[in-house]
């Protein structure tokens, strides 16, 4: 029993090193990674588990016609860790091929039936395993199968008496290879898999600090060389520069050694960048002609494209002091900057945009666009990055697409579907905030959705239902947003919540054009007056408030 233990243990040891390379690959850990798989995928791990498994049972030590083996690591790993279709077509796979290398033999049906059995109980405990018991489930499930073999093979055996001195062997060696082998490999992948997400966690956050210190700046839009020192400093780099297409607007060097000889745009390696609106990378700087405006000890080199709108409007260009000074991670992180710089730079133009205040004061309403929010919005991405990555991602799309309809749509008429689309991206960056405390409900008219507005017109009516409503009630609450349309001809819009209540003194202030809490409320009554002819409609519940307006067709 002892050799045979020893064996089992070097084939375990041949699983934990082929799933530990596996998982290294790059295309191995971002399929690791998904939360949904495509079929494509889906095959792809079902035939690497399966064959795993298949190595376990070729690996395995021949007693008396059976063969002691790690074969259902595979399948349940494979089950519990990534998808339960893998661990089923897996264990058909890994439980045929078992069956038909020695059909007949006293273990052959025993162990094929435990083995596909295997890779439906792991499909079965997938739905319920988590971060915390997923080891544990692992045990388990390879201690189940493991003893499901055992005693098929005692019930189906023709010889009893084999079958018995089979199964006195081989129990304890299987049961402890098996067992605890499928937690060993479950860590080792999902160490490899937290390792990434660490990474990808740690570049957010080095992001997530750039934009909050640069974030003033932008606002204030009189001062971005402090901009390029803050990008210098995070990525130990020893020049910054940000140019427009034509000439640098602004730059930053690590000291007198380094200097810009001219601010005009002549680099080719510069103009490739914005014609192509790839990232360039050069590892090692031989001629330094190439780049022409930085002098100094620059021996690499990233330059992205930032973008106004969808054309490039610029680039960033950083210059580090050391060969092969940019990595897998910096190219990553660069790439995340430029478009958050991109972001940014647009939201410096906002103030300068003169002629918005024209359409009854669109640009009051859009400074609400506020550093506050930004940060709020932020400091939310920052807290989830960590236990949460996915849930970051998600987050920081919504406020790309908040912050994006904002800059793009303002001053223009817009589908009612694509106003919601803003108001659900605001909504879901509070609910991350907030969580439960915030809910909204919609009931919209399907032909209402292609009707125009004016844009920015809904999501202040929602803010100001979250912010002065359901925030201000202990227990939170809910905001309904309905929308329809009558034959085309008159589209009606109603928000209503079950907060506080708004104040009967600011519905007075607001109809009578006064001075009054809610830039946004009172702008949005504005410009409906003006483009309209009639405002906002507001009502003081007997809990909560309604808020709605009507616009009519020709």
């Amino acid at each position: 029993m002892f050799n045979l233990g020893r064996a089992l243990v070097n084939n375990l040891g041949y699983i934990i090193v082929i799933s530990f390379f596996f998982a290294r690959f790059t295309k191995s850990r971002s399929l690791f990674s998904k939360e949904k798989y495509k079929k494509k995928e889906i095959i792809y791990l079902s035939l690497f588990f399966g064959c795993l498994a298949i190595l376990g049972t070729y690996s395995g030590v021949n007693y008396k016609g059976a063969i002691a083996n790690t074969r259902n690591i595979g399948v349940i790993v494979g089950g519990i860790l990534i998808s339960p279709a893998v661990g089923i077509i897996s264990g058909i796979i890994a439980g045929g091929h078992r069956y038909f290398i020695d059909a007949g033999e006293v273990t052959s049906l025993a162990c094929t039936v435990s083995t596909i059995f295997g890779g439906f109980l792991s499909a079965y405990i997938y739905k319920y395993k988590n971060e915390k018991n997923i080891y544990f489930y692992g045990f388990l499930n390879g201690f189940i199968v493991e003893n499901l073999s055992m005693f098929l093979i005692l019930v189906l055996a023709k010889d009893q008496v084999v079958a018995r001195e089979i199964v006195e062997k081989i129990y304890f060696p299987m049961i402890l290879s098996n067992s605890l082998g499928i937690p060993m490999v479950i860590y080792i992948i999902k160490n490899i898999i937290d390792e990434r997400e660490l990474l990808a966690g740690k570049q957010a956050m080095l992001s997530l600090e750039i934009a909050n210190k640069t974030l003033p700046y932008f606002m204030k839009g009189n001062n971005l060389n402090e901009v390029c020192r803050i990008i210098m400093e995070s990525l130990g780099a020893k020049t910054v520069i940000l140019s427009n297409k034509k000439e640098i607007i602004s730059s930053y060097c690590y000291n007198d050694s380094y200097r810009i000889e001219h601010s005009e745009i002549k680099s080719d390696v510069v103009k490739k960048v914005m014609e192509s609106d790839r990232l360039f990378i050069s590892n090692r700087i031989f001629n330094k002609n190439e780049f022409l405006c930085v002098n100094g000890d620059v021996k690499s080199c990233i330059i992205a494209p930032l973008h106004r709108g969808k054309k490039v409007s610029g680039t960033i260009k950083i210059y580090f002091d050391k060969f092969e000074g940019i990595t897998e991670s910096s190219r990553l992180l660069v790439l995340g900057l430029s478009q958050l710089i991109s972001t940014q730079l647009e939201l410096s133009k906002i103030e300068k945009l003169e002629a918005m205040a024209k359409d009854a004061n669109l640009k009051m309403l859009q400074t609400q666009i506020n550093p506050h929010f930004l940060f709020n919005a932020l400091n939310t991405i920052s807290s989830f990055v960590r236990m949460n990555p996915e849930r970051a991602r998600e987050i920081i799309l919504d406020l790309s697409v908040f912050l994006r309809f904002n800059l793009d749509e303002i001053n223009k008429e817009v589908t009612v579907e694509k106003e919601l689309e803003q108001v659900k991206a605001y909504v879901n960056i509070e609910k991350a905030r907030f969580g439960n405390k915030v809910n909204i409900q919609y009931y919209i008219d399907k032909f209402s959705l292609n009707l125009k507005i004016p844009s920015l017109i809904i999501q202040p009516l929602v803010e100001n239902s979250i912010k002065h409503g359901i925030l201000k009630n202990p227990q939170g609450g809910t905001v309904v947003v309905e929308i329809n349309s009558f034959n085309k001809n008159l589209l009606d819009i109603r928000i209503t919540d079950d907060g506080i209540g708004i104040n009967d003194d600011i519905i007075k202030k607001i109809n009578d054009n006064q001075s009054a809490k809610g830039i946004g409320l009172k702008n949005v009554h504005n410009r409906l007056k003006l483009i309209y002819g009639k405002g906002l409609e507001i009502k003081k519940l007997s809990q909560g408030t309604e808020i709605s307006f009507q616009i009519k067709y020709e």
